[in-house]
């Protein structure tokens, strides 16, 4: 992580993520476990030549920047970590050893992206998938303390039809206004490649999950082609001119007045994940890059993205970064979290308590 520590005052901090796939938070040793388990011959003699492989320096953008021989890209990494989750017993572990590890981070509510396509189309029953989340979403409420409201993405590297397809195999899953909606996901995304792939095109399924009561929220990738115009398609044109109600990532809108002063004025909230841009950023431009965001009136808040897949830094790791190198002060770390809950769509009761632990925290020890 740089050579940074997380102190004591970011450890303790109570958290609320945003921004994290599920899928990514796949640990080598689970992966393992669950390939024994499923009878799945992996392309590693041992286990650690398994850990070393995530140690890779991923190429994130091939379709800017060419391939590397030999070097998996970061979507067919993260692809192939798939191919070990089998069952509803395989996604209802890899949940609960997320919110268990929420609950030793001090991350008292999340919610975490999912899909079903990367699962459906090798073969895997949208049920054993959904069931599986929904289960984990009980019971680490009631082990861990840990709250979760879920969000179901469209892969929008795949044709449209798929993922409306899919939104209506896992519409009994919803909660909204579904009749009879088991409360799993609350809002739907859009994840997976960018690339030439603009959010106008999903308009069909985000009207789809605002008529069923759910919330919106889509990428804009940071660094990505067409970034500023995909910022400016969720801010002022998907969901019927109203723009998505968040953006994850979304940190390129620095570069235009019109889209951050879009963001204010709409009061359109970037859950940003510090560490995935640093692999690639220079620690003098993308940090600045951050406070000057939050210094023109953005409400951001800090998640993780896909920790396995990034070095291992977990939400505390990229909350360490900015409270390090944004030189953010401890009362500016509590309003981020802060930010973080005024963006999240938990239950008031849920809210309420966060903000009074937030509340009671000394910013001037």
């Amino acid at each position: 992580m740089n050579g940074l520590a997380i102190s004591p005052f970011i450890a303790a901090l109570p958290k609320v993520e945003l921004h994290l796939h599920i899928e990514g938070t796949l640990t080598p040793s689970l992966r393992w476990e669950l390939a024994h388990r499923n009878k799945i011959t992996l392309p590693y003699a041992t286990f650690e030549d398994l850990k070393a492989s995530y140690a890779v320096t991923l190429n994130h953008r091939p379709e800017l920047n060419g391939r590397q021989p030999g070097i998996p890209t970061f979507l067919e990494a993260y692809f192939a970590g798939c191919e070990v989750l089998r069952t509803e017993e395989d996604f209802y572990d890899l949940a609960m050893a997320y919110l268990r590890r929420c609950a030793e981070m001090n991350v008292r509510y999340t919610e975490p992206f999912f899909d079903i396509q990367a699962h459906t189309r090798r073969g895997v029953a949208a049920t054993a998938v959904l069931d599986g989340y929904l289960r984990a979403q009980g019971d680490a409420k009631c082990q861990f303390g840990v709250r979760s409201r879920w969000i179901l993405c469209f892969l929008r590297d795949e044709p449209v039809a798929k993922g409306l397809a899919a939104y209506v195999e896992a519409r009994p899953w919803a909660a909204g206004t579904v009749e009879g909606g088991k409360g799993l996901f609350h809002a739907v995304g859009l994840a997976s490649n960018a690339y030439e792939r603009p959010p106008m095109l999903f308009e069909e399924g985000f009207a789809l999950a605002k008529a069923d009561g759910l919330h919106v929220t889509m990428h804009c990738d940071f660094g990505q082609k067409d970034t500023h115009e995909h910022m400016h398609e969720a801010i002022f044109q998907v969901c019927d001119g109203h723009g998505s109600e968040r953006i994850d990532h979304g940190l390129d809108a620095e570069d235009k007045e019109e889209l951050w002063q879009g963001l204010v004025d709409r009061k359109i909230g970037l859950t940003l994940c510090p560490h995935a841009y640093h692999r690639r950023t220079a620690t003098d431009v993308l940090f600045p890059k951050i406070r000057r965001l939050r210094d023109r009136g953005v409400k951001m808040c800090i998640n993780s993205d896909d920790p396995t897949l990034m070095h291992d830094v977990w939400i505390d790791g990229n909350m360490q970064k900015v409270y390090t190198y944004c030189e953010f002060s401890k009362a500016e770390m509590v309003q981020l979290v802060r930010n973080a809950v005024d963006m999240c769509w938990a239950e008031e009761d849920v809210k309420s308590a966060i903000y009074k632990e937030l509340d009671e925290i000394n910013v001037l020890e």
